[in-house]
């Protein structure tokens, strides 16, 4: 099985990334751009063949290493 881990920094947490983006942006002359926001896509193969077994790993390894919950939000997708 296959996962994909969306995350995202949580509302309310500066993002000195996607401000840069956004300015750069304008910079280019793509007017109308605004409140970017910037984060991370996570893959990865997984042994389990179980997708209950698979999102549980998954989840465990993101509260222990892939996110940090206190500023970030994250999204588990298990792909057959």
């Amino acid at each position: 099985m296959k996962a994909k881990i969306t995350i995202t920094l949580k509302n309310g947490v500066l993002d000195p990334q996607g401000a840069a983006i956004e300015n750069a942006l304008a910079g280019l002359g793509f007017d109308g751009a605004a409140g970017v926001r910037q984060g991370k896509v996570i893959e990865l193969k997984l042994a389990e063949t179980d997708e209950g077994a698979a999102r549980a790993k998954v989840e465990e390894m993101c509260q222990k290493l892939l996110a940090n919950p206190v500023m970030e939000n994250y999204a588990i997708e298990i792909l057959a």
